[in-house]
């Protein structure tokens, strides 16, 4: 874990080694100011000698200055390693969360990627920035202070020692107690993240049904559960700060006590004394920095490892060596596949699936809910590999191509329609990058989309806000398919992309699909059987097996389920079978 995370260092290793180096020389400053401060007492005030104080309160403003210089260079060091460190983080889990495939994304929820890349990036930033100043500069603080106390007086610098013991153990004591909570907190945060992705997202869901109370009521009680976590934590992480002060306190008491003695008995000099004291408020503080830099350390424990777990995550599909860069055809064929989405899944989600469909052909493909039309579909594309059997197109095993090649000649709508933020050319060009304006035009007709965006101001330079809240269903829809479309593909894959659209602009959709893309092999998964009724062969799904497989004209004599869905939307009119799709 820790070496995946180590080399994300890479181009920041100069500021994070000069970072420590910089904090070195800070503290270098502070420990001698105390002997300048001990001299000027000793020889200047009793020795009565105005140069001497002069020339060493110079020298002291001198360090001083340079302690400050080395202390700002190291705050910008660390701020740039910590800042760029974080940077690489987030650059690495993206990177490869874009490789992953559907079978990765389902292994971790979006509210926990979120987390991932902000809180929990956030936290290890934060670490790294304190390790590398606090984390140096604390035990060379305590080191360096202790060697100058040892120097002026081996019997008072034997009280730090005892002081240091006794308080380091304290601490210790305190911040594992604490650190149990920091490593259940962040667990808590990606309930929190999922209650919020949830709400706002649905925003219009929630004021439809009124159900803001209740959004609110879930939102309190996740972040109570991190108030919770956090306030237990505080609580035991705030018995430092007065055990802190009593030590403190108590050891200036008694050095006091003892050096005055020894000042009496001529064993110490009251600038000896002075400098020991300020020695002991170092040490004492740099054991409080160091109990703090533990304590971020092992709350960044949790976030490192989350953080470790996405960047070594392997995605499940992958380039084969050698892969075919070309497809031929947009014929398809499934040899006696089988799927499960998970391996220890007791059925398979598709069962023994055989087909051949031939290129330019036009296939519906109706069932019930949870029959597995969008498994079926999804494989095709690579979206996910069958466990056993294969799926082939233009007669080639879909495993052996490229996948960006496979996936360029076949364009999927899925089921969700995703817009992004940008302009309707910007969201087009998705799908063909360096498409001219015409080619934009022509696919916006194919679609049906052309009618409502010459209605708009702008035209195809409308702005689309994020997640295309600002056009309906059908129009989102619509966008959808003409982005799909832009690709040239050889197998277009409608994933019920037209549940939104009426009838008449669904049959000219499917009409224009006929007359200028007869090449291409089109996959309509349809709640409709009018959408599939002038296709060239109807797939019927039944509980992951393919119940029929044949002209529209057959299955009504041929297949129950279809005689069924049929009669129920023509003969009683009815165009909204249950038929949804969210396979």
């Amino acid at each position: 874990m820790w070496k995946t995370l180590g080399a994300q260092v890479r181009q920041y290793k100069l500021v994070s080694f000069m970072t420590p180096v910089w904090m070195v020389g800070e503290v270098v400053c502070e420990m001698i100011i105390p002997v300048y401060m001990g001299l000027i007492v000793d020889n200047g005030i009793y020795g009565q000698d105005m140069h001497y104080i002069v020339t060493t309160g110079i020298k002291m403003l001198i360090v001083a200055l340079l302690g400050f210089f080395s202390g700002c260079m190291g705050g910008f060091c660390g701020a740039k390693a910590s800042a760029g460190f974080a940077k690489n983080l987030r650059k690495a889990m993206n990177d490869n969360i874009q490789t992953f495939s559907f079978e990765n994304i389902d292994k971790f929820s979006t509210s926990s990627l979120v987390t991932r890349l902000t809180t929990d990036v956030t936290n290890m930033q934060n670490a790294y920035q304190m390790i590398l100043r606090m984390g140096v500069r604390a035990p060379m603080s305590m080191i360096i202070a202790m060697i100058m106390s040892y120097v002026l007086s081996p019997r008072i610098s034997s009280i730090y020692l005892i002081a240091v013991i006794i308080l380091g153990v304290i601490i210790a004591l305190i911040t594992r107690a604490a650190t149990n909570y920091f490593q259940k907190v962040f667990e808590k945060y990606d309930l929190l993240n999922e209650s919020v992705q949830e709400n706002v997202s649905a925003i219009r869901v929630v004021k439809a049904y009124v159900r803001e109370d209740y959004e609110i009521n879930k939102f309190q009680k996740a972040s109570a559960n991190i108030y919770l976590m956090f306030v237990k934590a505080e609580l035991r992480l705030d018995g430092m700060f007065p055990i802190m002060s009593g030590m403190v306190y108590g050891v200036i008491l008694l050095i006091s006590w003892v050096g005055a003695h020894m000042i009496i008995s001529d064993q110490l000099t009251t600038g000896a004394l002075m400098s020991l004291l300020t020695y002991c408020m170092n040490i004492l503080m740099s054991l409080m920095m160091l109990s703090m830099v533990f304590v971020m350390i092992t709350m960044s424990t949790a976030s490192a490892r989350r953080i470790a777990e996405v960047i070594t995550e392997k995605t499940t599909i992958s380039n084969p060596e050698n892969p075919i860069m070309d497809v031929r055809d947009g014929s398809i064929v499934f040899d006696h596949v089988n799927f499960s989405y998970h391996k220890d899944s007791k059925e398979p989600v598709l069962k023994d699936i055989c087909l051949s469909i031939r290129p330019g052909e036009t296939i519906g493909i109706i069932g019930s809910t949870g029959s597995a039309k969008s498994s079926l579909v999804s494989l095709i594309s690579r979206l996910y590999d069958v466990t056993d059997g294969s799926v082939s197109v233009g007669g080639v095993d879909v495993r052996k191509y490229d996948l960006k090649t496979l996936r360029k000649n076949v364009a999927v709508v899925l089921q969700k329609n995703v817009l992004f933020s940008g302009t309707i050319y910007d969201n087009l060009r998705w799908g063909n990058k360096e498409a001219t304006e015409e080619e934009c035009r022509r696919a916006c007709r194919l679609a049906c989309a052309d009618e409502f965006i010459d209605r708009m101001p702008q035209g195809y330079n409308t702005y689309i806000e994020q997640g295309g809240s600002n056009v309906s269903g059908g129009q989102k829809q619509r966008l959808c398919i003409a982005r799909a479309l832009m690709m040239n593909p050889k197998v277009l894959i409608l994933d019920d992309s037209t549940s939104a659209v009426d009838t008449a602009t669904d049959a000219k959709i499917r009409k224009s699909f006929r007359e200028d893309i007869p090449g291409t092999t089109k996959l309509i998964i349809a709640q409709r059987i009018s959408s599939v009724q002038d296709c060239d062969r109807v797939i019927v799904m039944d509980n992951g097996t393919i119940n029929g497989f044949d002209t529209p004209e057959n299955l009504v004599v041929n297949n129950k389920i279809y005689r069924e869905v049929y009669e129920s939307q023509t003969g009683a009119g009815n165009d909204n079978a249950d038929f949804d799709e969210k396979d």
